[in-house]
């Protein structure tokens, strides 16, 4: 039984809200579906996505090179980080020279990737989630659940009730306006009181040297208004040649993520202003190695807008923190491999292969077929579930012979008759509230198309 169906069977105890949860992200693959309508060259613009992309990773140290040279030119201080340590020492130094105490983030997920918040809390730093579901999430105390929409599992009634613990609200009012207005009253002090802000990148222009941040709330804006310092992190993937493909991006991000037109906004940060500072720390953190891995480095064409995980209907019905690595869903299914085998194989069974997140996908990363090669994998790695593998074989020695296929129907539907208890048990995986067995149709398909013709006679 994988880590993920151990997790998922706990998520799916609570049948209302996972059919909430699954309703929620689907509406905004459905969003994402009339969206793209409206976008005549849709699947062209998909495609000069992969390939734009596709070229940018075949000449990764020209395009870096390129964008340190012009972010340098433009006053923008470029520092390298080979991993995920030297990236977070890069930040504490910075801040320690700074003299900050008070940092305000927007959101990131290079920096959970990182571990960067408890790194610089542990040093005394207080960073403060400044998008609305990101902040949800911390006062939560629990990670993000989704990379676009961080908070998409908890209900309002619960964000009504953590409000009133941590804000001082009103008892039981959980109206969604109300609420945000109060957020915004208790984060206002944190953008005005801040002494260094941080936002991830979402595209590196190398022609100019300029970084785009794109967000939904402004709230990049806001820590970057304030704070006299800036400090930019980004994978060294998320670089692009120009101006022209950033067009190209910009058109698919929000409507592939959240189903809408635009991202509310999209600041690019070419120079910083007097008296202020911008520093943009290039992080690899085992990038090189995936590039080098010709059957995965597609994952490096990601633009992380979770359009995988809004169709995906395993992710839809299992909640985001049943997965083990950061990411969930299909990305981070695939991502956690190419991270460690070892710790993460345990998601890679939380896939239906029914290559929707390929589907969707706005840079047609084809991330449904990498998850069917990680499973061919797991045996030459030693880490195959040894029950699937008997599984499997007991498969393929029913399907291998007519009649043994054929008494295999037979007895399946003979199961049907057994006592509950014998089919749901501990030693059953999908043995939970929800999970019941349907079922069988009155007669087999064959038995069916036999009785058919024999009347049309």
């Amino acid at each position: 039984m994988s880590t993920h169906s151990k997790a998922a069977k706990r998520f799916v105890a609570d049948a209302e809200r996972m059919a909430w949860h699954d309703k929620a992200l689907y509406a905004v693959r459905e969003k994402r579906d009339r969206m793209m309508t409206t976008v005549p060259e849709w699947e062209e613009l998909r495609r000069l996505s992969s390939a734009i992309k596709r070229h940018t990773l075949s000449r990764l140290g020209h395009y870096l090179c390129e964008f340190e040279r012009n972010a340098t030119a433009n006053g923008i201080v470029v520092h390298w980080a080979k991993d995920a340590a030297e990236m977070n020492a890069t930040v504490w130094q910075l801040v320690r020279e700074h003299g900050g105490t008070n940092l305000i983030k927007s959101k990131s997920m290079l920096s959970e990737e990182c571990g960067l918040t408890p790194y610089l809390r542990e040093r005394g730093v207080d960073a403060v989630e400044s998008d609305l579901g990101e902040r949800i999430m911390q006062l939560l105390h629990q990670p993000p659940s989704h990379i676009v929409l961080p908070a998409i599992a908890v209900r309002r009634e619960e964000v009504g009730a953590l409000f009133e613990r941590e804000m001082g609200t009103e008892p039981g009012n959980s109206d969604p306006t109300y609420l945000t207005h109060a957020a915004r009253k208790a984060l206002r002090p944190k953008f005005l009181g801040a002494d260094v802000s941080m936002t991830g990148v979402n595209f590196a222009v190398a022609s100019t040297g300029a970084l785009a941040v794109c967000t939904n709330e402004g709230n990049a804006d806001l820590g970057t208004s304030f704070a006299d310092l800036h400090i930019a992190i980004m994978g060294i993937e998320k670089v692009i040649p120009d101006m022209e493909a950033l067009a190209v991006f910009t058109r698919l991000l929000a409507r592939s993520g959240t189903g809408q037109p635009i991202t509310s906004y999209t600041s690019l940060y070419r120079k910083p202003a007097p008296g202020k500072r911008i520093h943009v720390i290039l992080v690899d953190n085992g990038r090189s190695e995936w590039l080098a891995d010709e059957a995965h480095r597609n994952m490096l064409k990601c633009l992380r807008c979770g359009a995988c995980m809004n169709t995906c209907p395993v992710y839809r019905r299992s909640g985001g923190h049943t997965y083990s690595y950061f990411i969930p869903g299909p990305l981070g299914i695939n991502l956690g491999m190419l991270r460690s085998p070892k710790l993460y194989h345990g998601n890679v069974s939380a896939c239906s292969l029914c290559y929707s997140c390929s589907d969707v996908c706005p840079a047609q990363i084809d991330l449904g077929e990498q998850i069917y090669m990680w499973r061919q994998q797991l045996d030459g790695m030693h880490l195959a579930d040894p029950v699937k593998k008997l599984s499997v074989k007991g498969m393929d020695f029913v399907m291998g012979g007519r009649r043994r296929f054929y008494g295999g129907i037979a007895l399946a539907r003979a199961a049907e008759k057994l006592p509950r208890f014998v089919l749901e048990n501990g030693l059953n995986p999908w043995s939970a509230p929800g999970r019941a067995m349907p079922p069988f149709a009155p007669k087999t398909f064959n038995g069916w198309w036999k009785k058919t013709k024999r009347d049309e006679q």
